[in-house]
């Protein structure tokens, strides 16, 4: 009898992307088992430094060698055509084993997707590679000192001057932009319509002159994100992605092929509390009837994440809108890692002020303000969730 299913290719994975989640799953944990080591997991806890930032690109290449580094994308492109439930099975996963994704997070998640839908051939050809294996790394070119949340009131502009744009303008608060190679960058290209319509998406070198870069250092110490300068930069035609005057339909493609990428808060919490739990002082801590009550509602809040996700995705299974749960599962995220962090200073004492829980103490005031702020998140669920009238604008 001949067997007719499809063969695995070299690395795993079924050729036509027909693999199923439980499939993925028992690759997946095999391949981590034989693959992953303590210093690659170690060098993903906190923003790297250039030593940590190399060993975390050749494991970004064994993943992509692999067909790892993004499973979400379609087998065309390196990836292995998982749907839904493979990806959350990826998540679950790379979460469990502490296993580093693709050192370009905003690229692959982010970017990639707008380039397989908007791109040109040459366009897809270039750069989701190099991008994939993490040869060269991406930041993303939206936020400005008054467009944070509100993209469409950026001011950053691209002029057409024959064959070229020039560029004007600041961004700040690209992530790894001190680091990256190319920046997807979104300027204003029309200013007599409506703030909207008159924006463009561009793929910059960063090498290119007049642009400057400044890292910016958080309160934890580290430089993770950047600010960007652009003084009469000149670029071709060619890096436009999508129609002239369009990018906001460009934008609006983020996480198309990682639908089930919304899991990584919940998993993460979920994560992070059971280490608090298995540090030796909270059994002591645990005596104390008030410290249970707040492990049992955070614990409370991360299940309410988990039940919000999984009603998503079922939404999406089935083509259905999922409204404003993005908004509801950030704001609750941001709410809830900064009851951790309180919470472990509690549990912890003194030691919490050393090591990962101290890094964690003042990395947890990022949360909600990082990806949305808790302000515009509210504003969303108010205005998308419960139909309440839109926030007056200033006069």
């Amino acid at each position: 009898m001949i067997d007719t299913a499809p063969a695995p290719d070299e690395r795993g994975a079924p050729p036509d992307g027909t693999e199923s989640a439980s499939e993925l799953r028992s690759a997946l944990r095999a391949w981590l088992h034989d693959h992953l080591t303590p210093e690659v997991a170690r060098a993903a806890q906190r923003s790297p430094d250039e030593e940590e930032l190399e060993l975390l690109r050749e494991w970004n290449r064994r993943l992509a060698d692999a067909g790892w580094a993004a499973p979400a994308w379609p087998v065309e492109h390196g990836g292995r055509g998982a749907d839904i439930d493979g990806q959350l099975a990826y998540l679950e996963e790379m979460s469990g084993a502490s296993a580093p994704g693709p050192v370009n997070v905003i690229g692959v998640s982010n970017i990639a997707p707008a380039i397989m839908t908007y791109g040109t051939d040459e366009q897809k050809a270039r750069f989701l590679e190099p991008m994939l294996r993490g040869d060269e790394i991406w930041s993303q070119g939206m936020s400005e000192p008054d467009a944070g949340s509100d993209l469409a009131s950026l001011r950053a502009s691209a002029v057409l001057d024959g064959n070229e744009f020039v560029i004007n303008g600041q961004k700040t608060w690209n992530s790894m932009g001190h680091l990256a190679d190319w920046c997807q960058l979104y300027v204003r290209t029309d200013p007599a319509v409506a703030k909207h319509k008159g924006i463009s998406c561009l793929l910059v070198d960063l090498r290119t002159p007049g642009i400057e870069v400044r890292p910016l250092r958080t309160i934890t110490g580290e430089q993770p994100f950047a600010e960007l300068f652009f003084a009469d930069v000149r670029v071709p035609v060619t890096t436009l992605l999508g129609p002239l005057n369009e990018g906001w339909k460009v934008a609006m493609t983020t996480l198309s092929f990682e639908r089930a990428g919304v899991a990584r808060l919940h998993l993460g919490l979920s994560k992070k509390l059971a280490h608090l739990l298995a540090e030796p002082e909270s059994a002591r801590a645990l005596t104390d009837p008030r410290i249970r009550q707040r492990v049992a509602g955070i614990y409370a809040d991360i299940a309410c994440m988990r039940w919000m996700t999984n009603r998503s995705l079922e939404q999406m299974r089935h083509g259905q809108p999922t409204g404003a749960t993005g908004s509801m599962a950030k704001l609750s995220w941001g709410r809830t890692e900064q009851k951790l962090a309180d919470l472990a200073m509690d549990v912890l004492g003194e030691a919490s002020l050393l090591g990962s829980w101290s890094y964690n103490l003042v990395a947890a005031r990022q949360a909600t303000i990082a990806g949305g702020t808790t302000e515009i998140n509210l504003n969303i669920l108010g205005e998308m969730g419960l139909g309440l009238p839109r926030e007056p604008k200033p006069a």
